[in-house]
């Protein structure tokens, strides 16, 4: 196992934290390790870029598009 040292944590965030730890009834070095864990410890799933703009700009609506309209298909190249 790894360790770290923290150096110039701020007053208010160590008291923060010995506050934290002694709610969830851990040593304050175990609730580092704790919010570290929850917060680098797995990494996140890929996301689908498509659901992400669609989730994005579902709020705005959406618009109808008339499709244009089509000509007859050309021929076929004849290469004889």
């Amino acid at each position: 196992m790894a360790s770290i040292t923290i150096r110039n944590l701020d007053d208010d965030v160590k008291r923060r934290l010995r506050v934290r730890a002694a709610e969830h009834g851990r040593s304050m070095e175990a609730e580092a390790r704790e919010i570290l864990r929850q917060v680098v410890g797995q990494p996140n799933a890929p996301r689908n870029l498509g659901r992400a703009i669609h989730a994005r700009f579902a709020a705005a609506g959406g618009i109808d598009l008339v499709p244009p309209s089509r000509g007859p298909m050309r021929s076929t190249p004849d290469f004889d």
